[in-house]
């Protein structure tokens, strides 16, 4: 088969040089395959990689390593894209790094970003950007919003989801999705009872006109609407948003977007039935928003369940046919695998009994879909305890009498274990695939316990002690010393750290996951501030009895008082997976405890977050780690062929791309998570001249 070269392109092939290749869109394309065609470097050359430069982006938080860089950057005829530890805007030139311009958006509200989305009419080029409650139209030339666009340049994106009681939460931290002349947008909005509603929308890119909207949570008579009990319940809930990215199939004009749990996440008796369209893929027409098909993966969630990351669209070879499939992996470590035209599981999807003893009030979905294609284990029991656990006879103790050992237990007082835990299995940084239909998803097999307990009511005035114990010690703990990953950090000592007018604006913005607290009076912010800052605290204010009747516990991750989960390795994996026939090629451990390895002990895996890269060249690049290692594998065996130590850990997806002649491999070292130190630097890795 011959293939014919644009006469351009056939000019660089006589001289020697390959042509540029750009990655333009997040996760590489619109199919958020992670996957590049550039066979430049490969298992044997791979061994030569050298870093080619460096961009420091600024705004990294290195005294209380709070501070994180999640961007998959974009690189554009010879531009590169990206966000910086700061929530700014970035373009930089993709030889030497050398930076062009940067933004200084004054609005960014403790944004954590995964990247920008570009569009071009062939004569101007824009960038959109999330940033605090905005979407920002960006001149991809200077970086300047566009003055023509929505309200000079931005959009409020709480206008058109906001209901009685909601607060101002509402964040666009993954890419918008670009297709014609529509910028498609979700939204992560908080995961309390006050959460705005979960609307997806599209705007004009031109204008910043809104388009349509499909709404995730339906209006009387519209289909749906009869999942949900008592009525009218985007009066009383938000949430079923779409936090997580989309893809789209350009071809066919279908977007794939994934959507999340109701809100609240835990208890469900104020929205009785299978809530649609939460916990969905929704296959929705691009142009028009007008839903083609969907599937639902958890009937009424009370787990936090949603799906995580963008699903992959890909064709794959079925009894001889090829097939062009859409499949989507889940924190419960799964993955289920639909065909894009009419939504037709490929791979056998089960209904099957779940247990329904919740807590009062509570009335669980008596059956859930299970997916046979699986990447993770799904139990947790005293006989999956790990053998050099610390205090090990204790912890079978108090796991003997929790609730454990299967998917979908109703949270009750008793302590309950979630395996895979909480945020994956799967996690945002989602899976990848190649041409030949091979998935490749880094996971993890941390277990999460938690609890309901009853929230506290007060009538009268109240302490900010109370408060901070009704509405903060879920992520901060009771104790307020966080959990022990960091992913939720510290409050002993925070006013030395941050001022109480910094403590205040936190709370009235929300930071990276944590929401705003603008649902709450100004004298009870004061009053948890003065709590904080031990200086005692009482709102004077009248409270009425709770909506909610329960609260959990926390997102307790599970470690020994060492540091260790206390489950058995592996405690994060890589895993490839046939789509073809559904066999597993092979699952690896993802990262090491380097001080257990030097014991002995074989590689574990770590907790971790953020992408994989795979190339033509045979390869699956993957950082995302907490031992702040980027590595790249053998994608045919899962072997290591090469590694580097990074500044700050890599949680963010790579990208690759060609320019001049030479591929590079790109990745953002922010770090910041599970007790890493942050950072703000961006490097790229090149093959020796």
């Amino acid at each position: 088969m011959k293939f014919l070269l644009p006469l351009g392109l056939v000019a660089l092939a006589s001289v020697g040089i390959a042509p540029d290749a750009d990655w333009p869109e997040y996760n590489g394309d619109g199919a958020r395959s992670h996957y590049s065609p550039l066979p430049d470097i490969d298992t044997v050359t791979v061994t030569h990689l050298r870093q080619a430069w460096e961009y420091r982006s600024g705004g990294a938080d290195t005294a209380g390593n709070r501070s994180q860089i999640q961007c998959n950057p974009l690189c554009i005829k010879g531009v590169v894209y990206g966000v910086s530890a700061g929530t700014q805007v970035f373009a930089l030139d993709a030889g030497t790094g050398r930076e062009q311009w940067k933004t200084a958006l004054p609005e960014v509200g403790g944004t954590t970003s995964r990247g920008v989305s570009y569009w071009s009419d062939g004569t101007e080029e824009r960038l959109f950007f999330g940033a605090g409650r905005w979407l920002y139209a960006l001149d991809a030339r200077t970086g300047k919003p566009v003055p023509s666009f929505a309200d000079n340049g931005k959009i409020d994106l709480k206008t058109g989801i906001d209901r009685p009681g909601a607060d101002d939460y509402v964040r666009l931290n993954t890419p918008a999705t670009v297709f014609r002349d529509l910028v498609i947008v979700g939204a992560r909005v908080s995961e309390s009872e006050t959460a705005l509603l979960g609307d997806i929308r599209a705007y004009d890119a031109r204008s910043g006109k809104l388009v349509w909207t499909f709404r995730t949570i339906p209006l009387p008579g519209e289909p749906g609407y009869e999942t949900w009990s008592p009525a009218n319940p985007r009066q009383r809930l938000g949430g079923a948003n779409a936090w997580a990215g989309m893809a789209i199939d350009r071809q066919r004009g279908i977007v794939y977007i994934p959507t999340g749990s109701a809100a609240y996440d835990f208890f469900g008796g104020n929205r009785k039935g299978s809530n649609l369209y939460a916990n969905c893929l929704l296959a929705l027409d691009a142009t028009t928003g007008k839903k083609r098909w969907h599937f639902q993966f958890v009937h009424h969630d009370i787990w936090d369940r949603d799906p995580p990351a963008p699903p992959n669209l890909l064709t794959i070879v079925r009894n001889g046919r090829r097939q062009d499939v859409v499949a989507q992996v889940t924190k419960q470590g799964e993955v289920y695998v639909f065909d894009r035209e009419n939504g037709g599981p490929v791979f056998p999807v089960k209904e099957v009994q779940v247990p329904t003893d919740g807590v009062p009030g509570e009335v669980p979905y008596p059956t859930q879909p299970v997916s046979e294609l699986l990447f993770a284990r799904q139990s947790f029991t005293v006989k999956d305890v790990y053998s050099r656990v610390a205090d090990r006879d204790s912890l079978v103790r108090v796991l003997g009498k929790a609730r454990t050992g299967r998917p979908y237990l109703p949270l009750t007082g008793t302590m309950t274990v979630f395996f895979p835990g909480t945020d994956g299995g799967a996690q945002w940084g989602g899976a990848g695939t190649d041409p030949a239909g091979v998935l490749y998803v880094p996971s993890k097999e941390i277990p999460v316990y938690t609890s309901l307990i009853p929230k506290e009511v007060s009538i009268g005035s109240v302490t900010g002690e109370k408060l901070y114990r009704q509405h903060c010690s879920a992520c901060h703990g009771p104790d307020r010393k966080g959990n022990h990953d960091g992913s939720y950090p510290s409050l002993l000592g925070v006013g030395q750290r941050l001022s109480g007018a910094a403590i205040a604006g936190v709370l009235q913005k929300g930071r990276g996951m944590m929401p705003s607290f603008t649902h709450l009076k100004e004298e009870e912010r004061k009053a948890v501030i003065d709590f904080l800052l031990e200086k005692g605290g009482k709102a004077m204010v009248r409270k009425s009895a709770a909506s909610l009747p329960y609260q959990h516990t926390g997102y307790n991750r599970w470690y020994d008082r060492n540091g260790y989960p206390v489950s058995t390795p592996p405690w994060g994996t890589l895993t490839a997976i046939d789509l073809n026939t559904g066999a597993r090629k092979w699952q690896v451990p993802l990262g090491e405890y380097p001080e257990l390895t030097r014991q002995g002990v074989a590689p574990t895996g770590t907790d971790n977050y953020g992408g994989p890269l795979v190339t033509a060249g045979g390869l699956v690049f993957i950082a995302a780690t907490r031992d702040e290692q980027f590595r790249a594998f053998d994608a045919r065996t899962g072997k290591i062929r090469w590694q580097v130590a990074l500044p700050a850990a890599g949680y963010a997806s790579p990208s690759t791309y060609r320019y001049r002649g030479k591929q590079y491999i790109l990745l953002a070292c922010g770090g910041g998570k599970l007790n890493t130190r942050s950072g703000d630097r961006y490097l790229a890795y090149a093959l020796p001249d």
